[in-house]
């Protein structure tokens, strides 16, 4: 059985994993720095953190669920005294693509991160609440093998599926693919267009509409336009009204060229760049 060092059990993405590689039977040592953190592990899962060097020792897997800012710090702690031979997982693209890793050739670095449930799916009952993904409702995840062997992807993938379950599919992509996933498409586009929705459903809102019948017309159309537009309602069509609509919308909403300036790969290595900066005091 594969002997995993999770870093940052205690945190909020560390007890997810925790709860999950616990349920899963798996040989797993938690690391946690903080005195809260060990608290919230315990209460969470009944598990006693182990000591740095106690954790690392041997470990074959070393799982960093630790904020994009401190991944490279920490990883330049830790990597120098790891056997050859180990794989060091993280959970975002940022700090590997923006070079915050330290280099040594012997060990491997491998990526994974989560979809999330998808928006359409067949989940029932409280499960379809489990927006986040990893406790109930089943996900699709993303992998890369940033360096290392290549039976090393396997093994590292086996425990991605393990602390993100359940899992549906599972997508080997490269670093540089899930910068694009991650910010560009996700946040840069997809968080922003998702707030610029409610701002807009606020504004109807405050031009007379009432406020639930604003928010069931959004999110109702929604589901019908996300549905056509990526093809999950094939025989669904936008009304001759709608692609007019569209037509006038997009010069007055969206500049010209705006998806070569968000995926351009210099926009996107300097977006990653920005995440992994240390806070501002």
């Amino acid at each position: 059985m594969t002997k995993i060092a999770l870093l940052g059990a205690g945190g909020k993405m560390g007890v997810r994993l925790s709860t999950n590689l616990q349920a899963a039977g798996a040989n797993f040592a938690p690391v946690e720095v903080t005195e809260a953190g060990r608290k919230r592990l315990k209460d969470a899962t009944g598990l006693d953190c182990m000591e740095h060097g106690q954790a690392l020792s041997r470990a074959e897997v070393v799982v960093l669920a630790v904020p994009d800012r401190a991944i490279g710090s920490v990883a330049h702690q830790i990597v120098g005294g790891l056997d050859s031979g180990t794989s060091v997982v993280m959970l975002d693209a940022a700090a590997p693509h923006a070079g915050e890793l330290p280099k040594r050739d012997d060990i491997s670095y491998f990526v994974t991160h989560p979809c999330h449930p998808p928006l359409f799916n067949d989940e029932e009952g409280d499960d379809r609440l489990d927006f986040f993904g990893g406790v109930k409702a089943k996900q699709h995840i993303v992998c890369a093998l940033m360096q290392g062997p290549e039976d090393h992807y396997a093994k590292c993938e086996a425990v991605a599926k393990q602390i993100y379950a359940p899992v549906m599919r599972s997508h080997r992509v490269t670093v540089e693919q899930m910068a694009i996933l991650e910010p560009a498409l996700s946040e840069t586009v997809g968080a922003t267009l998702a707030l610029a929705l409610r701002e807009a459903t606020d504004e109807a809102v405050r031009r007379g509409v009432p406020e639930q019948a604003a928010h069931d017309f959004m999110l109702g159309h929604l589901n019908i336009e996300l549905s056509i537009a990526f093809g999950i309602f094939p025989e669904g069509k936008f009304s001759d009204g709608a692609l007019k609509a569209i037509d006038n919308a997009k010069p007055l909403i969206f500049r010209d060229g705006w998806l070569d300036r968000v995926f351009d790969p210099d926009a996107v290595l300097a977006s990653v760049k920005d995440i992994c900066k240390p806070d501002e005091a």
